[in-house]
């Protein structure tokens, strides 16, 4: 998992649109992860969304591998 997540935060953070993208992993349950991802607006992640790397990473491997994918959008307020 970590080294699937190193790929996707390698070619995310290439983007233009890309703010930052995190990844980290729990220490007390090292099998649990966390993606922090920031982009400059709404048509940038969707452009994120639309790579080949993004459908085969996060679409694909991560999917199929992990036992639970959730996500939540946030807009920052400072």
């Amino acid at each position: 998992m970590a080294e699937m997540f190193h790929r996707l935060a390698i070619a995310s953070r290439q983007e233009a649109g890309c703010l930052g993208f995190d990844v980290h992993q729990g220490i007390e349950e090292p099998r649990r992860f966390f993606a922090y991802e920031q982009y400059r607006d709404q048509a940038a992640l969707e452009a994120h969304q639309q790579t080949e790397y993004f459908r085969n990473i996060a679409r694909g491997e991560l999917m199929k591998a992990g036992m639970r994918l959730e996500g939540h959008r946030y807009h920052k307020l400072w």
